[in-house]
């Protein structure tokens, strides 16, 4: 992904989430940003799967299975 394809947005964060997310991508060998930015496309990428992997509900009730 190229630098002009992304998106940048402020994000405020309490120090203490800040610290842990940095000691965090410490040790991935990973920036902050690109910490926060695997996080968050991991989240996605698992609520993604499992709206879609859920064999009891109907796609049209977005997960609710008594719609």
């Amino acid at each position: 992904m190229n630098r002009q394809d992304k998106k940048q947005i402020p994000l405020r964060l309490p120090d203490s989430l800040c610290r842990d997310l940095s000691a965090w991508a410490q040790e991935d060998f990973r920036s902050i940003n690109g910490q926060i930015e695997y996080l968050l496309s991991e989240c996605v990428r698992k609520r993604k799967k499992a709206r879609y992997t859920s064999s009891d509900t109907d796609p049209g009730t977005h997960g609710d299975p008594k719609n």
